[in-house]
């Protein structure tokens, strides 16, 4: 028997906000044979609004609480969980609330004490609602800046992943236009660098970036900008000095579907929504006659960490929360990647 046969991680997996779809996803996930054959599961979360939603689904598994990682159950029906106590067990669907935020906020710290302290291989994070989180009094902007804070980590940049399409941000949460001046050739140069060590890690021995300019047509020479003359070029031929097969800065209207097509093995994008809209374009499918989507693909990967962290590429969902409607895809997706970060 090879170690990948034998090896099977053990990831501490977080509910998300259980005002939304987290709670469903994770039972859908936790209900998989094929989760339990790639890994061992454990959920940080809500016991009572698991029991909920497994009453909505109909799905039978059995919730075992365990204390610590010692008492895990080795069984393919249980669902081991961490619990996250409140004073309220029954957060309302849909709804802001600072009861819904504490329950998440606490369960991703406790999913990042358990990594650091070597209790589990890696953590996979369901997703949260960042003004229920803000309400409950945590002020983070999302999942990555508190990863970055509680791991002590100053550089970190956010990898979107779908099949062989891969998108990394040199700047995320913040607004366009200080994103703007965000753009300087350090902070580049720093995410292409993360962006080659994150594609060796997941199996691709010698990527090809695909950098992104910032103004239209790349600028176009300095007509439309002069950012990719001052601060894009420059980090691209510095990465290409160390021995990374960087290319670039290219217009971001063609990369993407030169990536899409085989080109690249990953992009570089300047700013959140250049990135994720190509990314969500591919990945997520509406469904008219149904009103709701019909398959939602995608992970996100925090590159720069001293621990594994996975998630899915997309929000809590308050209009189907509680339907039973929600797609596991992107969560099953999230385990995946996590077991093969754990691998290499």
């Amino acid at each position: 028997m090879n170690k990948d046969t034998i090896y099977k991680p053990l990831l501490a997996i977080t509910m998300g906000d259980p005002a939304g779809i987290g709670p469903e996803i994770a039972v859908k996930a936790f209900a998989d044979t094929h989760i339990h054959n790639i890994c061992r599961p454990v959920l940080i979360g809500h016991i009572p609004s698991i029991e909920k939603i497994l009453k909505i689904t109909g799905i039978k598994l059995s919730v075992n609480e365990i204390g610590s990682i010692k008492e895990y159950n080795n069984s393919q029906n249980v669902l081991n969980i961490i619990n996250i106590k409140s004073t309220n067990n029954d957060i309302e669907y849909g709804k802001v609330s600072a009861f819904a935020g504490e329950i998440a906020f606490k369960a991703v710290k406790h999913a990042i004490d358990l990594a650091l302290k070597k209790e589990v291989d890696g953590t996979v994070t369901g997703p949260i609602n960042k003004e229920s989180i803000n309400k409950a009094g945590y002020k983070f902007s999302g999942h990555t800046e508190i990863y970055a804070h509680y791991t002590g980590t100053e550089k970190y940049a956010m990898l979107l992943v779908d099949d062989d399409f891969r998108v990394i941000h040199v700047t995320t949460h913040v607004s366009l236009r200080k994103a703007i001046d965000m753009i300087k050739k350090e902070r580049i140069l720093e995410v292409i660098q993360l962006l080659n060590k994150g594609l060796i890690d997941i199996g691709i021995k010698q990527p090809r970036i695909g950098v992104a300019g910032l103004n239209p047509h790349a600028g176009d020479g300095g007509l439309f900008g002069d950012e990719e003359i001052k601060e894009i070029k420059p980090a691209i031929l510095e990465a290409q000095k160390i021995g990374i097969n960087a290319e670039g800065p290219l217009s971001p209207d063609t990369l993407f579907s030169l990536a899409s097509g085989g080109k690249f093995d990953g992009c570089v994008a300047m700013y959140h929504d250049q990135g994720h809209i190509p990314f969500k374009l591919l990945g997520f499918t509406w469904d008219k006659e149904r009103n709701t989507m019909k398959s939602v693909r995608g992970v996100n990967i925090t590159l720069g960490l001293p621990i594994i962290r996975t998630s899915v590429d997309h929000g809590t969902a308050f209009e189907i929360a509680g339907k039973g409607i929600a797609s596991s895809d992107a969560l099953i997706n999230a385990i995946e990647y996590a077991v093969k970060l754990c691998k290499n």
